[in-house]
């Protein structure tokens, strides 16, 4: 953690176990009994299948990735709730994280136009419980997990203003799509003031050649909601979607 003075602190061990679920620190710790570690993957695979089954039939997604401490009067919440709506419009699935804040405010959108809402919900020590919005929802212990299937069913990602978890969502979703480990599904950033620091480090790992300049095209930056739309129109042609397909295409690589 850092002090007053802007030095780093270690974090005492109490504060971490406030933080963090007891089973998933005992993970973290290492090696542990052969048993211990079976035990943890059979956990891990009934929630897979958990999600899959929940998840199968939702049809075509679009994920949307933001902080969960916005409320109903911030101006992010309702520019999410808005463009979210206009996705839903299209025949796409909401599908968000499930829990307040923006999440709330895309599954809310959905809602508002008679579209299907879905959400992945993560069991948090603070009790962060499903929004009210959800036509469907699956809880989930391991980030991982969920994060997994945030992108499995999805054929675009919208990145509203968040903190480290929504960073985490939005760069695994780009290096994913770098790396041709799914399609280049559209990438959109939403709200230019809020993410300008964000987009100038971007450039600056283009011009430290740690990003490539085809890279850059992975994503759209927009304040736009009409522009935002039009780039998620295009997946209908490119993918053949159809409102009567409910069973979406596999998007993870073998």
């Amino acid at each position: 953690m850092i002090s007053e003075n802007g030095k780093l602190q270690s974090v005492p061990v109490k504060e971490i176990g406030k933080i963090n679920p007891k089973a998933e620190i005992n993970f973290l710790e290492g090696p542990r009994s052969r048993w211990a570690e079976f035990k943890f993957t059979v956990k891990v695979m009934i929630e897979f299948i958990k999600g899959f089954r929940a998840l199968h039939f939702v049809g075509p997604c679009v994920t949307v990735f933001g902080s969960a401490r916005f409320k109903e009067d911030h101006p992010y919440y309702e520019m999410a709730r808005h463009l979210s709506a206009e996705i839903a419009k299209l025949g796409f699935t909401i599908l968000t994280g499930g829990g307040p804040g923006i999440m709330e405010a895309a599954n809310r959108g959905a809602k508002d136009v008679g579209g299907r809402s879905v959400g992945c919900n993560i069991k948090l020590p603070m009790e962060q419980h499903h929004n009210p919005y959800l036509d469907e929802y699956v809880n989930f212990n391991y980030f991982f997990v969920r994060k997994t299937l945030l992108v499995k069913y999805s054929y675009a990602f919208v990145i509203m203003p968040g903190g480290f978890g929504t960073l985490d969502e939005m760069f695994e979703a780009m290096t994913l799509i770098q790396t041709g480990k799914i399609k280049d599904f559209p990438v959109i950033i939403f709200s230019k003031d809020f993410h300008s620091e964000l987009i100038q480090h971007i450039n600056l790992m283009l011009a430290n050649k740690t990003i490539s300049e085809e890279d850059l095209e992975l994503f759209l930056v927009t304040d736009s909601v009409d522009e935002a739309v039009d780039l998620i129109k295009k997946c209908i042609t490119r993918f053949g979607l159809s409102h009567k397909k409910a069973n979406p295409l596999s998007q993870l690589a073998n």
